[in-house]
């Protein structure tokens, strides 16, 4: 039996017509940049997300690059100001901070949620500490009512990367509405998957709102008028329709994410596999199901599993900090030491998920993975 890691073809096939639609409805129509498409699919988005602001961009990495430009063009931050940030993340995060000249501080995650450690962040904190920036990694919740407590505490902003986690949630509100900003991707494989890159940040402040966009079209907030030195970075209007086609089905998609989550928490039973703390499905919606393989065996179950034509993805095998681009960088010499950072990266390998897969493919995966030795 075949199991793809994450087959597009399928997810997209799901609402191909009304995709196939909104296509030929943009292309007939004649506009295809800051149109109509991108106000309707900012205004629902903002709906569903629970913010007043929705800005399209290009992609997850340029929303978070515009979240932190934005807060030191208004003065609020400046180069060479901190940001607490996970280490175990997605390269993506860190270099939206880098790239502004901030800096980055990388915070150890817990080994049972996957997500940043609460309790070391108030020890990294100092008088250059502009910012927490959390990440809902792997579509699971990375907020606590302790980093909201630190971000009162020491009027620090906090910064969601929400790339992997669309309508997972936080006391009643969704990820990407709980800060003061958010940056979120629709890259194709994502829950909320464009037909290309794309992106958008979501915010409740209009001063913030109103920088994003101007530095995301060009820096310009009238036309041939630029307060800014900005970039083109604009979400086309192709992509709005798709992905405002999309959002309608995002929580029947979760919910069937779950379903195939709570099947294998229930039904994974080799020793050699540790499952991450299973949350209430509010708190996680299973952009990945990722999981931890023991003794030195993480590539082999990969290798055993792609034998039994299962995909499997492997995240994220080189840590941040162990990357070539930041080994000279002041804040990584000497390389920094982070022993739970890199041992998830030794040992993670996500499952397949996704809702197109079948009760066969399901309990295919878990026969397989229960008989690796």
């Amino acid at each position: 039996m075949n199991v793809p890691f994450l087959s597009l073809h399928d997810v997209t096939a799901m609402h191909g017509e009304e995709i196939r639609e909104a296509t030929r409805r943009v292309i007939d129509g004649g506009w295809y940049l800051q149109g109509k498409e991108n106000e309707l699919f900012e205004q629902h988005y903002a709906e569903y997300i629970g913010t007043k602001y929705c800005i399209g961009c290009a992609n997850g990495l340029d929303a978070l690059i515009w979240i932190f430009r934005a807060y030191i063009e208004l003065g609020v931050m400046q180069p060479g100001d901190e940001v607490i940030v996970p280490a175990n993340t997605y390269i993506a995060t860190i270099l939206a901070i880098t790239e502004n000249g901030l800096k980055p501080v990388l915070i150890e995650p817990r080994c049972e949620t996957l997500e940043i450690d609460d309790s070391l962040i108030e020890a990294a904190i100092t008088q250059r500490t502009k910012a927490i920036c959390i990440v809902h990694l792997y579509g699971r919740n990375a907020m606590t009512d302790r980093i909201a407590d630190l971000c009162k505490k020491y009027n620090l902003k906090l910064i969601e990367d929400n790339a992997q986690a669309h309508g997972c949630r936080f006391n009643g509100k969704r990820t990407g509405s709980i800060g003061d900003a958010a940056g979120h991707s629709f890259y194709p494989g994502k829950n909320l998957g464009a037909l290309g890159d794309a992106g958008a940040v979501t915010t409740n402040n209009p001063d913030l709102a109103a920088a994003v966009r101007a530095l995301a079209n060009y820096g310009s907030q009238k036309k041939y008028v630029f307060k800014y030195c900005g970039r083109n970075s604009r979400l086309d209007e192709i992509q709005a329709a798709i992905l405002d086609v999309k959002l309608k089905y995002l929580n029947e998609d979760i919910k069937c994410r779950q379903k195939v989550a709570a099947y294998y928490y229930e039904h994974i039973s080799n020793p050699l596999i540790e499952l991450p703390e299973r949350l209430d499905d509010a708190h996680n919606v299973y952009h990945l199901f990722p999981i931890i393989v023991k003794d030195g065996k993480r590539n082999a179950l990969h290798d055993y599993l792609a034998e039994k034509e299962i995909g499997t993805v492997i995240h994220y095998p080189i840590a941040p900090h162990k990357q070539e681009c930041y080994a000279e960088e002041v804040w990584n010499t000497p390389q920094l030491c982070l022993p739970i950072t890199e041992y998830l990266a030794d040992t993670e390998l996500s499952l397949p998920i996704s809702p197109c897969m079948t009760r066969e493919q399901i309990e295919y995966v878990v026969e397989c993975v229960n008989e690796f030795k």
